[in-house]
């Protein structure tokens, strides 16, 4: 199958699903605080809903995509974003909106195993790495169309999930016409969430953990923070977003970084510049160069850890694609599920600078898990 063929629209339902979908709630969350009268705590629980949701469809997604294939899995994900930011964007309660997250992040668990998939099924080894962290970096794009998004339209978050809403079933559409429906005669194994049979996955399942609950912080709570720790204007504040997403289309080349320097050096650049991004955000948030630099630096570094964690998970779970990429992407929602109300509950008690400091430390402890490597051959098909 031809390259641009599969990564094209499977960077567009990454760029739908991750950025549109899922991290577009951050962006909005003064707005959506204001319109619905919501705490602190209650945000990092509903953002929490977004993870959760994720963790239970990633393991449906992995078990069904080794029996259906990717194809169904794809088209599932894109039909969960659509109905979730479509529900978000009418809630007119917590209540609804959180029914609306719980579907919007389920679209994005349910996606990652299937692109897996489908890369080891149509497109040449030697290119699978790259295959999957380009795709993986569509969440970039994402972003970037979030923050413009919230420019042009703020304070107007329920008609921004609706033209998001319109921009996913577009790209469902595009998914439906491209992905193939017959599938190749190639099977995999059963897809348990397993860690036997695996490559030493102990390094790989600390780590992930750990970055997911560093990287909750900023997530949903870094547009806030510099909106009360500044003078920031709306277009100042969508400004550091959309440097979010794109310096997150540089962590794009992750898999050519690792082919170079090996996943371990590429694993701890990673997750110390992510943990620089916290610190520098938390030290000089008043700051608009210094807040754009920790935008950029979180951007580039988010998307390139989980560009290396992606090549290393299906390292580890060689024999099964789709479980390489759930298991430590499974992980990391779940390290963010933990990280999201205890950011919300650490800024209610000791402030934004604390909790900030606290998360990059987090995340620097993180980046010294070793791993372990095996050695990969490449041949010309699949």
């Amino acid at each position: 199958m031809k390259f641009t063929r599969l990564v094209f629209p499977g960077i567009a339902m990454i760029a739908s699903s991750y950025g549109l979908a899922r991290f577009s709630y951050g962006l909005l969350l003064p707005d959506i605080n204001e319109s619905l009268a919501m705490t602190e705590f209650a945000s990092g629980v509903v953002s929490a809903l977004f993870y959760l949701s994720y963790c239970f469809m990633i393991v449906i997604s992995t078990v069904l995509t080794t029996r259906d294939g990717p194809r169904v899995m794809i088209l599932a994900a894109g039909a969960l974003a659509v109905v979730g930011m479509a529900i978000m964007s009418a809630a007119p309660s917590v209540w609804l909106l959180a029914l609306g997250v719980l579907f919007a992040g389920g679209s994005t668990g349910l996606v990652s195993p299937p692109y897996g998939a489908a890369i080891s099924l149509w497109i040449r080894r030697k290119d699978q790495g790259r295959a999957n962290t380009w795709i993986n970096s569509g969440t970039s794009i994402g972003i970037v169309l979030t923050g413009l998004g919230a420019i042009l339209l703020t304070p107007h978050w329920r008609l921004t999930y609706l033209i998001y809403t319109v921009i996913a079933l577009i790209v469902l559409y595009w998914s439906y016409r491209t992905i193939p429906k017959s599938e190749p005669d190639v099977y995999f194994d059963k897809g348990q969430l397993s860690l036997r049979g695996a490559d030493t996955p102990g390094p790989l399942v600390v780590s992930s953990l750990v970055m997911g609950i560093s990287s909750a912080a900023f997530w949903t709570f870094s547009r806030s923070f510099i909106e009360t720790a500044g003078t920031y204007t709306n277009v100042q504040s969508s400004g550091f977003w959309i440097m979010i997403g794109l310096f997150g289309m540089v962590g794009g080349i992750s898999g050519g970084f690792i082919e170079k320097a090996g996943l371990q050096r590429a694993f701890m650049t990673g997750g110390l510049s992510l943990s620089a991004a916290s610190i520098i955000l938390a030290v000089f948030p008043e700051i608009i160069w210094s807040s754009y630099l920790a935008a950029a630096l979180f951007g580039a570094s988010y998307i390139f850890l989980t560009g290396v964690i992606l090549v290393w998970g299906i390292r580890v779970f060689y024999s099964n694609a789709s479980l390489g990429i759930a298991i430590p992407f499974l992980l990391l929602a779940v390290g963010q599920v933990a990280g999201s109300p205890l950011a919300g509950g650490l800024i209610a008690f000791a402030g934004y600078k604390t909790a900030f400091l606290l998360f990059g430390l987090i995340g620097i402890a993180g980046s010294l898990v070793p791993t372990k490597e095996r050695p990969q051959q490449y041949s010309e098909t699949p």
